[in-house]
């Protein structure tokens, strides 16, 4: 028997208990001590502990909803608690609704088996691993909500998620990009300003439509990320970091070319209206077939990553533009960097006849110290 008290991961104290019952059984029972101190979680383990030894386990079993209707409370709870961007809500909703719901929707959270997720992964085998992986991220998600919230006592199952390739993101060459940036000229200002703010200042599509020009600093030539958009809902960039990024001489051109006071963002339409993802998308894909190149406006952020590693950029320097949470993503640019390559074989270039420590210490040029 013992009585363990340790840091639970969200305040407080968890005590973690195992004892011999009465009809010899074992049983353990992990808890949050409804006390404040170190000391006095121990004393109420103890005492936990002396219950359960005379008086053996409590046969009250706790009401566990379906998986299907705990989904409304996950995606109102969770998302509130959490500060969720309404993008990620209405991503979470979809993966339930379209894959997990199906699954699992009428199982009892409590009886989610390690069989079950392995049956998910199944249905899915047609998905790229990175959209299993999607799918099962929410799903450990829910069950851990539900664990924190006592709806569970315990993860019914591990969720282990797919190795997942690393694969090379596509860009535009520099030829290619040329004949784009010519394209979007020739289609109006608005499909230059997108193909220049995502190929050359590494924008998003939310954060082009969110961009206002009281962010574009054109005396000292940057212009800051603050902001993104969707579907008409205003947040904090991806990761929430505000990024300031130095204009290239032609972005800087164009947005002093294409300076309008018809409204706040540097994105309008005829009216004066922000432009929806939709009509940026459109832009883009009629720039591309004049350019013959593929369209897709998140190539343009993987061309203005991939051109800078092939410039020779650092990889820390790409994170930062790039506004990267994790320097693996940045990673992913800088095999195209010819010149971290060429500076690593100048390495084996060096003098050959550089004497080591060792010929140092036989012939006397060092001493040895003990």
């Amino acid at each position: 028997m013992s009585v363990k008290v340790r840091r639970y991961k969200r305040g407080g104290w968890e005590v973690d208990i195992r004892v011999v019952l009465p009809n010899g059984h074992d049983r353990r029972e992990r808890k949050r001590a409804p006390v404040s101190g170190r000391s006095a979680a121990l004393r109420w383990g103890q005492e936990r502990e002396r219950q359960l030894v005379i008086h053996g386990s409590p046969t009250v079993r706790k009401e566990v909803p379906t998986f299907e209707a705990f989904v409304p409370r996950f995606l109102g709870d969770y998302a509130v608690a959490n500060r969720l961007k309404p993008s990620g809500i209405a991503s979470k909703g979809s993966i339930l609704g379209l894959h997990l719901v199906p699954a699992l929707g009428r199982k009892r959270l409590d009886v989610i088996t390690n069989e079950d997720v392995q049956r998910l992964k199944a249905r899915l085998q047609t998905k790229a691993p990175k959209t299993v992986n999607n799918v099962l991220t929410v799903l450990k998600t829910l069950l851990t909500a539900a664990v924190d919230w006592d709806v569970l006592d315990q993860m019914p199952c591990v969720v282990r998620l797919l190795k997942v390739p690393r694969t090379c993101a596509s860009f535009h060459d520099f030829a290619a990009y040329e004949r784009l940036v010519d394209g979007a000229r020739a289609v109006g200002p608005n499909a230059h300003l997108v193909v220049l703010l995502g190929g050359e200042a590494g924008l998003r599509c939310g954060e082009m439509m969110a961009l206002e020009w009281t962010d574009v600093d054109l005396r000292t030539g940057q212009v800051s990320v603050e902001r993104s958009e969707w579907k008409g809902h205003v947040t904090a960039t991806k990761g929430g970091r505000v990024r300031h990024i130095p204009l290239t001489n032609r972005l800087q051109e164009a947005l002093q070319l294409y300076r309008d006071v018809r409204g706040q963002r540097v994105l309008v339409g005829r009216r004066g209206q922000p432009l929806t993802q939709k009509m940026v998308q459109g832009l883009v894909k009629r720039s591309a077939r004049r350019a013959g190149v593929p369209h897709g406006v998140h190539i343009l952020r993987h061309t203005f990553c991939s051109h800078l590693a092939m410039r020779g950029a650092p990889a820390c320097a790409i994170q930062e533009l790039a506004g990267h949470q994790n320097l693996s993503t940045t990673q992913r640019y800088m095999h195209l960097s010819p010149a971290v390559l060429e500076r690593s074989i100048r390495l084996l270039d060096q003098p050959r006849n550089v004497p080591t420590l060792g010929d140092m210490l036989e012939t006397g040029e060092v001493e040895k110290t003990n």
